[in-house]
């Protein structure tokens, strides 16, 4: 069984939105955690706009509690530097958050909205990627 494998395994369980308290230790998380994890994923992720666009979604007050939950788990397995597959494993150590990322986005595009996508560019201009590895 592969990483990945193990990822599908798990995925309902890791984008489960977790009780209000436990979202609130998540997002304290990924607040303090996610500018770093994203400039290392850069090169490894290539849907990154729309992370970040789920980021700020997940941080947006206007967004449903359902979606901001799923987003929170899937942020949170993000910037864990050891789940699955530990992301400084080269060449594959993002591939299992990839893989969570993509689930999230997907299950709640429909609550990504414009002015996210607008501020993920913003911080996307603003970031730039480390040296090659």
């Amino acid at each position: 069984m592969t990483a990945l494998d193990i990822v599908k395994d798990r995925l309902g369980t890791i984008l489960t939105p977790a009780r209000p308290d436990e979202q609130a230790e998540q997002e304290a998380r990924v607040r303090a955690s996610f500018l770093d994890t994203m400039r290392r994923a850069l090169r490894h992720v290539p849907f990154m706009e729309d992370v970040v666009a789920s980021y700020h979604c997940a941080l947006d007050p206007q967004t449903p509690t359902a979606t901001k939950g799923v987003l929170l788990a899937a942020l949170a397995y993000f910037v864990m530097p050891f789940d699955i597959v530990p992301d400084f494993i080269l060449g594959l150590g993002f591939t299992d958050d990839a893989a969570v990322l993509l689930a999230a986005f997907r299950a709640v595009q429909t609550n990504i909205r414009p002015e996210h996508y607008a501020k993920a560019r913003e911080t996307l201009g603003k970031v730039e990627p480390p040296p090659a590895e």
